[in-house]
């Protein structure tokens, strides 16, 4: 059964990989790129405080600790745990692949692109306002699709790490959430 499950995983990665193109490239290299995102949530951070004002103050701590969580249990825990090499450092895999942006650290499993990502997405989506803030919501998930996405295809992880990624950032992006709607009211009660 696992050896099955391997097999699928290898054919999806090269599926996924071998279907480049320059343009692609250049997106998918951008789009994993800290460089980029980190000034993109610092601007997030920024609204949040400018949107939320007192509230932040509960939000920011929880969201951040939400995406922190992600990256140290995926980056500190999983990878040297498992010790799954990534597709790029399989030397029967590597030769097939599409490597426009290097390779990376050794182990894979599990993606923290794609836990924090995911965690981030969850989190808005259960906090911010149902009705407002769609864009937001709708952009934070393509956003975490399109991170998750570009690991497969720069050949950095396998769909398992990555579907595995999404799953630790949901439960903590939804447990995070569930703070904050626990703490709340508790903060700033109805009445007051």
């Amino acid at each position: 059964m696992l050896e099955a499950i391997q097999h699928l995983d290898r054919r999806l990665l090269l599926a996924i990989n071998q279907a480049y193109s320059p343009g692609l490239d250049a997106v998918m290299v951008f789009a994993s790129n800290r460089n980029v995102w980190f000034p993109a949530y610092a601007l997030l951070i920024g609204w949040l405080i400018y949107v939320f004002r007192r509230r932040a103050w509960l939000l920011l701590p929880l969201v951040i600790a939400a995406v922190a969580l992600a990256d140290s249990i995926t980056s500190r825990l999983f990878k040297p745990f498992f010790g799954r090499l990534r597709p790029c450092h399989d030397a029967l895999l590597a030769p097939q692949l599409h490597l426009p942006d290097g390779c990376g650290g050794q182990f894979g499993f599990l993606s923290s692109h794609a836990a924090n990502s995911v965690a981030l997405a969850i989190f808005l989506a259960l906090v911010l306002p149902a009705g407002r803030f769609r864009a937001l919501k709708i952009g934070a998930f393509a956003w975490a699709l399109l991170l998750s996405y570009s690991r497969m295809y720069l050949g950095a992880h396998y769909p398992a790490d990555v579907l595995g990624g999404a799953c630790i950032g949901l439960l903590l992006g939804w447990g995070a959430a569930a703070a904050y709607r626990y703490l709340a009211p508790r903060w700033w009660p109805a009445s007051a």
